[in-house]
C-alpha cells in the first residue's frame, strides 16, 4: 500500500466494477491547490485518453504503490457536483445492481456534464469599472445620454446586455467584459405537452391565491385531508406512505398539497411518474398551483440543452419542483424535502439496459438517505408495496371514495362464447356504443395491440408472416402498408400473395388500427381519436389527442396501455376491455397481477365526473378466478388471494430474484456461459439459495441474437447480495464472458 497520503477515488464511466486511484493536481507556481471534496468532477489520464471521472472518496491510501499512480489533469468543478445524499444513493445503486460504478454515476449526468461543459452556465457580460463609476458620477457622459443609460444599467452588477455604445464604453476603459451565470430559461426548464413554455402568465388559475401568484387550491376530502396531515405529522424523518386511491379519488391533490406545505418550509420537491405521456397533465396541474418558473421537468424526451438547464436550474435552487420520468430520481436537489412516486406499480420505473436499477426502489433509498417522508402512489399497489405494509415497513393512506361524490364504475363480463363477434366487438359492446353516445358520452375501447392484426396468414397453405431475426410474428400495419416486428423493430412491405404458394392471404385478430377502421365504418358520423405509439410520436401528437378527446370532438377513443393510467376524461362513460384473456394464462407469475392492473386502471377511465361509467370486460373464460375476484371484490381481495398463492410458490415478495442473461449469435455458446455461471455458483453456494437454469429465454431468439438465462432465487436478500458481489466477479473474469453479451438483473421484472 502506499504510504499516508491524499488518494483520490475516482469512477470512471467504463464497464470495469471498480473505481481508480489519482493523486491530486500539482498545483500551479504560487496559486493554492484546489480545493477537493467527494462529488466534483475530474479530468483524468485513463490508458492514452483523457476521461471526466467523479471523485467518490478520498483516502490515505491504495493497493497501488504511490510511484503507479497517477495525477489528476484537471479539476473541472470547484464545488461538488453531487452532494453527500446523491453520492451516497449512486454508490448504493452500484453495489446493489452490481453495475459499474463509473457508468452509474454517468447515468446520473445529462449527457454534457459527462465530458467539461461547466456546472455553471457562463455567459459573457459587462460590468463598470472603478473609472467607469466615477464617469458616471461626474460630467463626462452628460452630453452623451445613450452611454450614460448604459452605465447606469451596469451600476447595480454585470449584465450581459447589447448596444452600439458599448465598443466606445470598452475603449474608454469605463466597462470591461466578465462571465456571469445565465438566468436559467423557462422554456427549457418546463415544457408543455406541445413543447411549449408555460408562462408565469399562463399559470394563474381563475381565483389567483396569495401565494406569489399561484392558483388556488380546492377543499379536500375528509380522507385526503387525512392522508396530507398524516405525511405532515412525519415531515422531519424517513417514512414511507402508500396512498392507495380508486381512480378519480384525488391522489394528485394529494401531491399538490404536500408539495404546498414542503416549499412552505423552503424544501424542494420530487415527483417521478412512469412515462412521458404522463408529465404534460401534471406539469400543467404543478404549473397552474405553483407557478411554472418554480417547475423543472425531466425525461428521455428532452434535448440535451434542455435537460442539462433542468439540471442546472435543479442543482442551483431555481426549480423548487422537479417532475419526471425514472431517471429523475437522481436530479440534484440540495433541499429535498418531499419524495413522490406516482403510479408506483407501473413496470416503467425499472430500467431495462445499461444500468438496470429500479427508480421506485431507489426513491426510497433517497428518501431514507435524506431523512424525508416518500408518498407512493397507485390505485393498483404492487405487492412488493402491499407486503411492505402488511409488514408495517409502510403506512397505508386510503382514498376509498371519488372525489365530487363520483360513483364507481359498473364492471361487467360478456361471455364471448354467446355473443356475435364483428371484428373482436361483441354485439352487446356495440349495443352499448350506441346507447351512450346518444347519452352524449364518450367511449374508450382498449386493447394492448398496436398495429392493425398481430397475424397474417395464408388461406390455403397456413403460411404466418414471421420474423426474420425473432421467434415471433410481424404484426401488420395496414396504414403504413408494412409488415413490422414489436421486438427488433424490423420492417418490411406488406406482401399481396403467400410468398410460399402464391394464394391470398388474411388478417387474424386485432390490433388498435383494425379496432379504430371498424369503429369508422359502424358508426360514420363518429370522430374516432387513436392513442397508441404509432400515432403519438411527439409531445404535440400527444396534446392534439387530448385535446380533440377532451373538448368532446372525438366521441370514440382507441388506445392501448398509453390511456390505462393517470388521464382524466370528464365525458367518457363507457370502457370496453378487448382482448382480456390475453394475461391469463402466461407462464410468467406476474402476469395476473399486471391483468388486474390494467383492467383496474382502464376501467377507471369511465365516470370520473357527474356521469355514470360503465365498464364490459370482453372474455371466453367468465369463470376464470381472476375475473370473477375482481369483479366481487375489487383490487384489494384479489391481491389477498394472489399473495397467498405467491407466497405458497416461493416467489417475490416473498422472496428475491436475480437474473444472469447472455446473448450470443449461437444458443449453443450463451449456454455453454451460464453453465460455466452456474458451475461457479456451487462453489460455494449459501444455504437457502436456488439456482434455476440455464434455460433460453421464453422469446430465444430477438434482434438476430439468441438468448438465455439463469435465475437465483432466495428468501434472504441480504444473503442473496452478499453471495453476487464475488460471484459476479469470477463471472466476468471468465473467458466466455468476453465472446458474447451478458448482463446481472437484480430484482428483474421480466422472466423474458
Amino acid at each position: 500500500m502506499t504510504p499516508s497520503t491524499s488518494i483520490l477515488s475516482v469512477a470512471l464511466d467504463t464497464p470495469l466494477r471498480r473505481c481508480f486511484d489519482y493523486l491530486p493536481p500539482k498545483a500551479s507556481e504560487g496559486a493554492l491547490p484546489p480545493v477537493l471534496q467527494a462529488g466534483q468532477r475530474v479530468r483524468v489520464p485513463f490508458g492514452r485518453q483523457q476521461l471526466t471521472g467523479i471523485i467518490v472518496s478520498i483516502k490515505d491510501q491504495s493497493e497501488l504503490q504511490i510511484d503507479k499512480l497517477k495525477r489528476v489533469s484537471e479539476v473541472i468543478d470547484s464545488i461538488p457536483i453531487f452532494d453527500s445524499v446523491l453520492l451516497a444513493l449512486l454508490e448504493w445503486t452500484a453495489k446493489y445492481y452490481h453495475e459499474p460504478p463509473g457508468e452509474v454515476f454517468a447515468t446520473a449526468l445529462p449527457k454534457a456534464l459527462r465530458g467539461t461543459t461547466p456546472l455553471v452556465n457562463l455567459v459573457r457580460a459587462w460590468a463598470l469599472t472603478a473609472a467607469g463609476r466615477a464617469a458616471l458620477s461626474g460630467d463626462a457622459v452628460k452630453r452623451a445620454p445613450k452611454q450614460a443609460a448604459m452605465l447606469k444599467a451596469l451600476e447595480q452588477g454585470p449584465k450581459a446586455v447589447s448596444g452600439a455604445s458599448l465598443r466606445s464604453l470598452q475603449q474608454k476603459g469605463w466597462i470591461e467584459s466578465v462571465s456571469i451565470e445565465a438566468a436559467p430559461d423557462p422554456a427549457l426548464t418546463c415544457e408543455r405537452s406541445s413543447n411549449e413554455a408555460v408562462s408565469p402568465d399562463d399559470a394563474l388559475s381563475p381565483n389567483e391565491g396569495d401565494r406569489d401568484g399561484a392558483g388556488s387550491s380546492p377543499s379536500l376530502t375528509p380522507e385526503q385531508a387525512t392522508a396530507v396531515r398524516s405525511v405532515l405529522d412525519h415531515r422531519d424523518g424517513f417514512t414511507a406512505f402508500l396512498l392507495q386511491g380508486i381512480t378519480g379519488s384525488g391522489k394528485t391533490e394529494v401531491y399538490l398539497q404536500l408539495t404546498e406545505a414542503t416549499l412552505k418550509a423552503g424544501k424542494q420537491v420530487l415527483v417521478l411518474v412512469p412515462e412521458i405521456g404522463l408529465t404534460p397533465q401534471l406539469v400543467q396541474r404543478f404549473a397552474q398551483r405553483f407557478g411554472a418558473t418554480r417547475l423543472a421537468v425531466m425525461h428521455s424526451g428532452l434535448t440535451d440543452t434542455a435537460r442539462l438547464a433542468a439540471f442546472r436550474a435543479a442543482f442551483f435552487g431555481q426549480a423548487q419542483i422537479v417532475l419526471g420520468t425514472r431517471s429523475a430520481v437522481f436530479a440534484p436537489l440540495a433541499q429535498l424535502g418531499l419524495l413522490v412516486v406516482d403510479e408506483e406499480h407501473d413496470a416503467s420505473y425499472k430500467q431495462q439496459e445499461g444500468v438496470r436499477y429500479s427508480a421506485r426502489d431507489l426513491a426510497l433509498v433517497r428518501a431514507q438517505l435524506a431523512g424525508i417522508p416518500i408518498v407512493l402512489g397507485s390505485a393498483t399497489p404492487s405487492f412488493e408495496s402491499l407486503h411492505n405494509v402488511a409488514r408495517g415497513r409502510y403506512q397505508r393512506l386510503s382514498l376509498p371514495n371519488r372525489a365530487g361524490g363520483a360513483e364507481p364504475p359498473r364492471l361487467r363480463l360478456l361471455d364471448l362464447r354467446n355473443e356475435k363477434v364483428t371484428a373482436g366487438l361483441a354485439t352487446t359492446s356495440l349495443q352499448a356504443i350506441e346507447q351512450h353516445l346518444r347519452e352524449e358520452g364518450q367511449a374508450l375501447l382498449f386493447i394492448n395491440r398496436r398495429g392493425y392484426a398481430p397475424t397474417l396468414a395464408c388461406t390455403a397453405c397456413g403460411w404466418i408472416a414471421p420474423c426474420l431475426h425473432c421467434d415471433a410474428r410481424l404484426t401488420v400495419h395496414r396504414q403504413a402498408d408494412a409488415l413490422r416486428c414489436h421486438h427488433c423493430g424490423a420492417e418490411r412491405a406488406l406482401p399481396r400473395q403467400c410468398p410460399t404458394c402464391g394464394h391470398g392471404l388474411r388478417t387474424v385478430g386485432q390490433g388498435t388500427e383494425r379496432v379504430e377502421e371498424t369503429l369508422a365504418e359502424l358508426f360514420p358520423d363518429v370522430p374516432v381519436a387513436r392513442l397508441d405509439r404509432d400515432v403519438v410520436r411527439h409531445a404535440d401528437d400527444w396534446q392534439h389527442t387530448m385535446d380533440r378527446i377532451r373538448s368532446g370532438q372525438a366521441r370514440l377513443l382507441v388506445g392501448t396501455q398509453m390511456v390505462a393510467k393517470g388521464h382524466d376524461f370528464p365525458d367518457l362513460t363507457l370502457v370496453i376491455v378487448l382482448n382480456a384473456d390475453q394475461g391469463l394464462f402466461s407462464t410468467d407469475f406476474r402476469a395476473a397481477e399486471r391483468l388486474a392492473q390494467t383492467i383496474v386502471q382502464v376501467a377507471g377511465r369511465a365516470g370520473r365526473a357527474s356521469k355514470p361509467g360503465e365498464v364490459l370486460i370482453q372474455t371466453e373464460y367468465p369463470e376464470h378466478p381472476l375475473l370473477r375476484g375482481l369483479l366481487s371484490g375489487g383490487y384489494e381481495a384479489f391481491a389477498v388471494t394472489a399473495l397467498a398463492e405467491r407466497a405458497e410458490a416461493g416467489w417475490p415478495p416473498y422472496s428475491h430474484l436475480a437474473a444472469l442473461r447472455a446473448s450470443a449469435l449461437e444458443l449453443t455458446a450463451a449456454i455453454e456461459f451460464l453453465s460455466e455461471a452456474l458451475s461457479l455458483a456451487r462453489r460455494d453456494l449459501p444455504t437457502g439459495l436456488r439456482l434455476l437454469g440455464p434455460a433460453p429465454a421464453p422469446m430465444t431468439r430477438r434482434a438476430g441474437r439468441h438468448h438465455a438465462q439463469l435465475l437465483l432465487e432466495c428468501a434472504d436478500r441480504a444473503r442473496l447480495q452478499r453471495f453476487l458481489g464475488p460471484w459476479v466477479e469470477a463471472v466476468d473474469a471468465l473467458p466466455s464472458a468476453r465472446r458474447l453479451r451478458w448482463s446481472l438483473d437484480v430484482d428483474p421484472i421480466d422472466l423474458f
